[in-house]
């Protein structure tokens, strides 16, 4: 009898339990492949801090080419363009074919750039490499000229932007920089109001700057222009307007939701191709929406290691049971942070500590 496939598209924060657990897997006969964009994934979550200097690039990524290779599982740095669902094919950019008894799809995301016209000068929040390409070029500028720099958003990922860019742009001998956060509405509006006075104190004492005017209706090559016609120059921007799936499962004519993420069942498993399983921002959940929060990727985590060699094996699944009150901690850039939960909320440096903590945990966890 020829040997089970498994494939797994994507090496975020939902597979990585899957990943640790290949060695398992490989020993008891399945074959498992791995297709990802790169030989290093970067962990969402300690992104603004490597902008903002508290951590460097290699503190912050997850060694996915060695994880799997070690393990016995086969490497493939590779884009999955198209999903076969009748043959049980994937096709990647590269041409090949790689053939599956189950597939699981943690594609993770990217901001929408419909906005953004041809030439702009822009960085987008993800993938998160883009923040170190970004750093490096703000640390050389910073010395030579003044900026102004615009970061387009007004939730969480935009907040912990625009904070780092204040510490980053403060490096001694640095000269000037105008950072200012274009909201498109009250700042950090899904939040308790506690979090926005509390970032909104922060930022007026550190000198960033938040547009509450209206949304961003395009960003030109160093222009950004409101939806009531007022314009702002900018030297460069980071886009941060929220996250939506790839057009992989669209494009393969899978049952999605609403964003064109893959459908789900409690099971985190495709309602009308049970083999197809997937995770993080790659999905809709069909039992409520979620929100694009990495919280929700670390919990499906040993969902997924767990229901994928059972389905292969024939046993029954475990189902994902997301948290309602989740964690939030805010790494405003100054070496504090804001502490959010139900009713518990505090800010200080005690909150980053547990948000440093809590992040160093999970890559010393997986990336080992």
């Amino acid at each position: 009898m020829p040997a089970k496939r498994l494939l797994l598209i994507g090496a975020g924060h939902a597979h990585l339990e899957a990943i640790s657990r290949i060695g398992e897997w490989t020993k008891s006969g399945i074959r498992v492949d791995v297709v990802t964009p790169s030989a290093f994934h970067y962990y969402s979550g300690m992104g603004p801090g490597l902008l903002g200097g508290f951590y460097a690039p290699e503190e912050i990524r997850f060694p996915v080419k060695k994880m799997v290779e070690s393990r016995g599982g086969i490497f493939h740095e590779d884009i999955a363009v198209q999903i076969d669902a009748d043959r049980r094919q994937v096709r990647l950019r590269s041409g090949a074919l790689l053939d599956y008894d189950v597939l699981s799809c943690n594609t993770g995301s990217g901001v929408p750039g419909g906005i953004v016209e041809e030439g702009a000068d822009v960085y987008t929040v993800k993938p998160i490499v883009n923040l170190v390409s970004a750093r490096e070029r703000i640390s050389g500028d910073i010395r030579r000229r003044d900026l102004q720099i615009a970061v387009v958003g007004g939730g969480a990922a935009a907040t912990e932007i625009a904070g780092n860019l204040r510490r980053l742009c403060d490096l001694p001998g640095a000269k000037r920089a105008d950072i200012t956060m274009y909201s498109g509405g009250p700042l950090l509006a899904s939040q308790p109001a506690r979090v926005s006075r509390i970032t909104r104190r922060n930022f007026d004492s550190r000198d960033i700057a938040i547009n509450e005017t209206g949304r961003v209706k395009s960003i030109r090559s160093h222009e950004l222009e409101i939806e009531n016609g007022a314009r702002h120059p900018f030297d460069l921007l980071f886009l941060a307007i929220g996250v939506q799936p790839s057009k992989l499962f669209t494009d393969s004519g899978l049952q999605t939701g609403p964003d064109g993420g893959l459908a789900v069942n409690r099971f985190l498993q495709s309602p009308t191709h049970p083999e197809i399983f997937g995770g993080g921002d790659a999905v809709y959940f069909l039992e409520k929406p979620l929100d694009k929060v990495g919280v929700h990727a670390v919990g499906q985590n040993p969902v997924l290691a767990e229901n994928l060699p059972a389905f292969l094996k024939g046993r029954s699944l475990t189902a994902f049971d997301p948290k309602a009150n989740y964690l939030l901690i805010l790494n405003l850039g100054d070496g504090t942070g804001i502490f959010s939960r139900k009713r518990i909320i505090f800010d200080g440096r005690i909150a980053f500590g547990i948000k440093d903590w809590i992040d160093r945990r999970f890559i010393a966890r997986f990336a080992a």
